[in-house]
């Protein structure tokens, strides 16, 4: 596995997702201060969201033409511009202007999230679980590190409360571009998912040849890229309704429970990449899909948490839920789509997965924060349980459908028989 790039990789996605972990924790604080209306305090974390989705395609156009190294180096510029709009945004008490801050920092995120994709591109079949998984840690870093920002730099700057936090997130994507550059992603280089090497396209032209590159409508009718598609949407979707509607909701109760908010969000946040470690592993020891249905039903678990009460204990255990839920839909809705597409087909595939999964988390985002300022907190945790009901239908529906099923049951077999001969 290329660990180097890996790694450079993973470091991005670190600072990255300590960025959204700032605007996370203290947009909608911010909301209340700047915000003419209540109904709008996590329209600045929507924002982000919505420029992540409306980046996702042009970003992949530009990285299949470019490189995507070129890709991630030039859209860190975009979060510099972004860091400082929204300081000065608070500064001068804009809350247009923080939301546009935010947009320009969701379209760094638009190119970032395909740090994941470009990892599993990079390495052979068998260990792109373990790439995305690893890549994906890099947002352990960020649980601490973006819950510090907000907390210690939150009066860095005086009378402009939570302005500290993202001045400070300007050198973070000074890192990034730093990090990005020292990537080495040849252009003529790709992955070929169904070998056990890495080659150069001059390498494998007959290959490509032999398989041209299919139409989006025909990727997208696979029944295993739909449900990879469905359940990576839902699984973040669900994920990002409920963390974003957390801060508000314990806004409103005691002044011991606000005071955990970045406690509550840390947490949230390791059990989100923690789990990257072992992810990979465990898909490819037990299959993608047991892996997926377990993070449905920790979702259900999450839900049933939230409500019993509204405690620093409850808000803490449904979060971890919540986290580990996300970690396993996602990683396995990400290692699944992996499958579906090939290496001529990359761009569209991806690109298409990621603006229909940040759609919906846009939605969720912006609805989040009126729905619980409407209806209350156990209200909003209701309402995403047909969402992980089909993530879990779909599941079942796609073990019991998928023609490779056989072979990842004779794959278990062998295993098995293996450990006995071993004991």
């Amino acid at each position: 596995m290329d660990f180097r790039n890996v790694i450079l990789l993973a470091g991005g996605q670190a600072l990255m997702v300590s960025a959204m972990s700032v605007v996370i924790i203290t947009s909608a604080e911010v909301g209340k201060i700047l915000a003419p209306n209540q109904l709008l305090i996590t329209l600045p974390v929507a924002a982000l969201f919505v420029a992540i989705t409306f980046t996702s395609i042009p970003a992949s156009l530009f990285m299949e033409k470019y490189g995507r190294k070129t890709g991630f180096v030039w859209a860190s510029l975009f979060g510099v511009a972004g860091a400082g709009l929204a300081t000065w945004a608070i500064i001068s008490k804009s809350f247009w202007l923080f939301v546009c801050g935010t947009t320009l920092m969701g379209i760094f995120n638009g190119f970032g999230n395909f740090f994941r994709f470009t990892a599993a591109d990079i390495v052979s079949k068998k260990f792109k679980s373990n790439a995305i998984a690893y890549v994906l840690a890099g947002g352990i870093l960020a649980a601490f590190l973006g819950a510090s920002l907000a907390s210690n730099f939150k009066e860095a700057i005086p009378g402009a409360t939570y302005a500290g936090g993202y001045a400070s997130l300007i050198a973070g994507y000074c890192i990034i571009f730093i990090l990005m550059s020292f990537l080495k992603l040849p252009a003529n280089k790709i992955a070929i998912t169904d070998s056990s090497i890495i080659a150069k396209d001059t390498e494998v032209s007959n290959h490509l040849q032999a398989k041209p590159a299919r139409s989006l409508k025909t990727i997208i009718r696979q029944p295993k890229y739909s449900v990879a598609v469905i359940c990576g949407m839902f699984g973040y979707g669900v994920m990002s309704f409920i963390m974003t509607a957390t801060p508000p909701a314990m806004g409103h109760t005691s002044q011991a429970v606000r005071t955990t908010i970045p406690f509550v969000i840390q947490w949230h946040m390791l059990a989100m990449f923690v789990p990257s470690f072992f992810t990979g592993t465990l898909i490819n020891r037990f299959g993608v899909y047991k892996i997926m249905f377990i993070g449905g039903l920790l979702g259900l678990c999450c839900v049933v948490v939230n409500q019993f009460g509204e405690s620093v204990w409850h808000y803490w255990s449904a979060l971890v839920l919540l986290g580990l839920s996300w970690n396993f839909t996602f990683t396995g809705a990400t290692s699944l789509l992996t499958q579906t597409y090939r290496p001529s087909e990359r761009g569209k595939a991806q690109a298409f997965n990621d603006f229909i999964v940040f759609a919906t988390v846009s939605i969720a985002s912006l609805s989040a924060g009126a729905l619980q300022h409407l209806y209350g907190w156990q209200t909003v945790n209701v309402g995403v349980i047909p969402l992980l009901i089909i993530i879990l239908a779909c599941v079942i529906w796609i073990s019991f459908w998928d023609p490779d099923r056989d072979q990842d049951q004779k794959r278990d077999l062998r295993h098995n028989q293996q450990k006995i001969k071993a004991v």
